[in-house]
């Protein structure tokens, strides 16, 4: 069961005037609905914020089974590295057509492929009201549990917000970014939490704090202005349905025995520099390693990916380069050092470097795996990759950089990184982790 918020006001707030604004990460299970944000009595009446099956948002007010207030936009939200900014203000008070104002990224939604209008100073029920309030899952039903990240959720009660008070576009990228602090005015039932991390505690000066529900609420690196590589299920090996991923796209279980390898790339690739990453080896027969990103059939079968099997053999272009280091038992770390400048590879293995590896060696490539420059594989860049790579069930849970290893934080962090990311070993001086900040250095 995922994690979920949860919270009961004690006072009924304004249900005409109110605005949501939170930045979210579309990571994990596509496919489902996922719930933002619900209240409510029960299946019946309630209001929620909902992504939907085919990767659509929606909110949706209903009463005695009727929709007061409907809206979905025909935008698809599918993207599964870059986090997107949801504002969804709200005033009935307001003539025709300005009633709800929807902004992506900064940009009004105008096209809407449902868009049920409430009638002038409707008060809308079971929203910041006395039933409970769910962040995380359906709350009346107890279930459509959202399994991505949030960062920065506001809420404010009487007041009504546009974008612009909660983000701006960055004048040297063009890109909407996040005010961290944003000058609002919260309301009685107003609040403002997931500011810097995990803590469900209030900023917004109301002490309207929240509990967490089930399972645990998970610190991450990742966030709007440092976005960190994760697997990508819109960007696996061949066989796209035996797998299933979790804890924000870093745990990837191979759902399936026999012939069946499914994996998974980085959602961020690099085409030159030093990259690091780390790999848990939880159970199964398992490969990990780098690739250009093309799905072949198992992870080490393209010409172009280099992989390290969990008896210890590398494998490339569908053929076994020979061993290279230690076999893996159940909860070993592996660590891959990718050095796109002098073209090589490393495996490290709780921390030891296998092969008398020396990641720091630059040109002399002392215990490396030579691979092909990028700009000579066809597609220009190296992914990580992991995933399955024999006849059994597997679990691997990758961290690259975000300090955990699926919900339990790395025992004592490793040094250097270049000052981005948290790993459990060490970082080759030079190396960093795959993130929009490292990409920038």
């Amino acid at each position: 069961m995922a994690t979920n918020l949860y919270r009961v006001p004690s006072s009924t707030g304004s249900q005409t005037k109110f605005t949501f604004s939170f930045w979210w990460k579309n990571n994990c299970n596509h496919g489902s609905d996922k719930c933002f944000f619900s209240s409510g009595l029960n299946s019946s009446n309630y209001f929620m914020i909902r992504t939907t099956g085919n990767e659509q948002l929606e909110l949706l007010a209903l009463d005695n089974g009727s929709a007061t207030m409907r809206y979905k936009p025909t935008r698809y939200y599918r993207d599964n590295n870059a986090f997107y900014h949801i504002v969804i203000a709200v005033d009935t008070t307001q003539s025709g057509g300005n009633r709800l104002k929807w902004y992506t990224n900064g940009v009004r939604e105008t096209a809407f492929d449902l868009s049920t209008e409430p009638n002038q100073n409707t008060n809308l029920l079971y929203i910041n009201d006395t039933t409970t309030h769910a962040i995380g899952r359906k709350n009346v039903t107890q279930d459509k549990y959202f399994q991505g990240t949030l960062s920065h959720y506001h809420f404010t009660d009487g007041y009504v917000y546009d974008a612009s008070a909660f983000g701006s576009t960055d004048s040297v990228t063009g890109e909407w970014q996040i005010n961290t602090s944003p000058s609002v005015t919260y309301g009685t039932n107003g609040f403002f939490i997931l500011k810097d991390g995990n803590s469900v505690t209030d900023q917004s000066g109301n002490n309207n704090n929240w509990i967490v529900g089930n399972g645990t609420l998970t610190k991450t690196e990742d966030c709007p202005s440092n976005v960190f590589a994760t697997g990508n299920p819109l960007h696996r090996g061949a066989n796209l349905t035996d797998a299933t991923f979790s804890n924000g796209n870093t745990t990837h279980e191979g759902t399936s025995s026999g012939g069946s390898y499914p994996y998974t790339f980085s959602t961020l690739a690099a085409s030159s520099g030093k990259w690091y990453a780390e790999f848990k080896r939880v159970n199964g027969e398992t490969m990990m390693g780098i690739g250009r990103g093309k799905a072949a059939t198992y992870p080490g079968s393209d010409t172009y990916e280099y992989t390290y099997f969990s008896n210890g053999i590398l494998y490339n272009n569908d053929s076994s380069l020979g061993s290279y280091g230690n076999a893996l038992n159940n909860n070993d770390i592996v660590g891959v050092a990718m050095d796109l400048d002098n073209n090589a590879a490393y495996w490290s293995i709780n921390g030891v470097w296998q092969n008398s590896g020396v990641p720091t060696s630059g040109a002399s490539k002392t215990g490396a795996q030579s691979i092909t420059a990028a700009s000579s594989n066809g597609y220009g860049v190296y992914h990580f990759v992991y995933g399955k790579g024999g006849s059994t069930v597997t679990d691997i849970e990758a961290n690259f950089g975000n300090g955990y290893f699926g919900t339990t934080a790395v025992s004592s962090a490793g040094t250097n990184a270049s000052g981005n990311g948290i790993f459990e070993y060490d970082v080759p001086t030079g190396y960093t982790a795959l993130s929009t900040k490292g990409l920038n250095l």
